[in-house]
């Protein structure tokens, strides 16, 4: 019987182990672990104050967490604030949003199962980002903002 190494056991991620990516909407984005055979990626999002991302549902559930901020999604009554968990089951329609008052920015973990589509106004799909594409702009950012790739994000 072989014996799985540390690394294929328990992987830490610093914050300088990956660095922020500007996404140009009003989000920074790190990836920090993408699951190739379960089809898991895990985000971490900085949202500055007054985002609004297009509604859009995902194909598996998702799993959130609040370290700073509040945010809410335009169709449910409630708000998500500092230390908050949210779950969300697969295929609810949803639009974030970030208050344009918050007096800082929204920081939120998320582990997302298999795909997010974004929907057009008609509810038709209208793209498509999963784990591979996610891990691939997150390269492409940090690349055009002169940031190196960071090591051990793929299982």
């Amino acid at each position: 019987m072989s014996i799985a190494s540390e690394e294929d056991v328990v992987r830490l991620v610093r914050p300088e182990d990956a660095p922020w990516a500007d996404t140009g909407i009003g989000v920074l984005l790190k990836v920090v672990r993408f699951d190739s055979l379960r089809g898991t990626w895990v985000i971490l999002n900085r949202f500055r104050p007054g985002v609004l991302l297009q509604t859009h549902r995902h194909t598996g559930s998702v799993d959130a967490y609040t370290s700073a901020g509040r945010w809410h999604y335009m169709e449910y009554d409630f708000w998500v604030t500092e230390g908050c968990y949210l779950y969300e089951a697969a295929n609810s329609v949803h639009t974030l949003h970030v208050p344009d008052d918050n007096t800082g920015d929204t920081d939120v973990c998320f582990v997302i199962e298999g795909a997010l589509l974004n929907l057009a106004a008609d509810g038709s799909v209208e793209s498509v980002t999963d784990g591979p594409a996610i891990l691939a702009a997150y390269y492409a950012m940090l690349e055009a903002q002169g940031d190196p790739r960071p090591n051990g994000l793929i299982v």
